[in-house]
């Protein structure tokens, strides 16, 4: 019950900090996607301050679950931030949740229920050698950098969901090495655990992902990338559990057939919620300037080319 009840706290505050960032991100120039400035730029309004503080209390109550339970029962906890994020965008649009909202609300209770009752996830595994560590963790991080690197030759809604995907992985090997650096700390200490390599990794992950999850909020509507967000999040969160941390979920076939039906269920749910009307739509205005830029650019362009016809 403690685990649960930390778990959909952070999963509240959550959700509630990352619609506040993108209302306000969403108002940052197209020039600084990916880059320090945007950052630099956002400290200055506090509505983005706010939304700050909301995801730092979060993250504190998410690191305090991952310290008293398995990340493969928290990961999927935190999934539900998504519903909080609707609550309080649905204050900020005035719409209702209509079918489509109550079918999305309906399967991602319903996977995160089945997900957890077939796996029933458990600790006391045996944490893998260093050799499938630095596996998992190169195979994350290389798919959220491959991510990355696709996403700067793709159009703006494009982009921002694959940024979005990114920042997910990373979150959820982020939240892997939390749980690691807070064993690390029960055993030794404050001196272990800023010796520690997690501890700082954790750090570094946690400055990148801010830069990509507000690079996505600038670069389209908030139902483009908070759902990427928030379905690549668990998936990333329970492999490196299960890859490296020694947590262990029942492998019967009726046990992984549950499993694989409860992700289903949290993925789609998190899709049809994000996509819902009540999530913010309205494009900033940088992407509006993008867009006319781009399409004066595509003119021009045909313009020269019937002239040299």
């Amino acid at each position: 019950m403690t685990v649960f009840l930390l778990g959909v706290g952070a999963a509240c505050l959550l959700g509630l900090g990352f619609v506040l960032q993108q209302h306000a991100a969403q108002r940052a120039p197209r020039s600084d996607i990916l880059s320090y400035r945007l950052l630099l730029r956002l400290m200055r309004q506090p509505e983005w301050l706010l939304g700050i503080a909301f995801m730092v209390g979060g993250q504190v109550l998410s690191a305090m679950a991952l310290s008293a339970g398995r990340i493969s029962l928290v990961e999927p906890l935190l999934a539900t931030n998504l519903l909080f994020a609707m609550l309080l965008a649905r204050t900020i649009t005035g719409q209702r949740l209509g079918r489509s909202g109550w079918g999305g609300v309906l399967l991602l209770a319903a996977g995160v229920t089945a997900f957890i009752t077939s796996g029933e996830p458990t600790g006391g595994g045996t944490e893998a050698g260093v050799l499938r560590h630095w596996l998992v963790f190169g195979v994350v991080a290389g798919v959220a950098l491959l991510l990355v690197s696709i996403a700067r030759r793709l159009p703006l809604f494009e982009e921002a969901t694959l940024l979005a995907l990114a920042a997910g992985l990373l979150y959820g090997l982020q939240d892997a090495l939390t749980r690691t650096a807070g064993q690390r700390f029960k055993h030794g200490g404050l001196a272990l655990l800023l010796s520690s390599w997690q501890t700082w990794t954790v750090v570094a992950i946690g400055v990148i992902g801010l830069i990509l999850v507000q690079s996505a909020f600038e670069s389209a509507p908030l139902r483009m990338s908070l759902p990427a967000l928030t379905a690549a999040q668990p998936l990333a969160g329970i492999a490196c559990g299960v890859g490296f941390l020694g947590d262990r979920l029942r492998l019967t076939p009726g046990a992984l057939a549950g499993e694989a039906v409860g992700l289903v269920c949290i993925v789609l749910g998190v899709i049809i919620i994000g996509r819902h009307p009540a999530m913010p739509d309205a494009c900033a205005e940088s992407c509006v300037e993008e867009a006319v830029r781009a399409a004066q650019r595509e003119a021009a362009a045909a313009q020269r080319a019937g002239v040299r016809g």
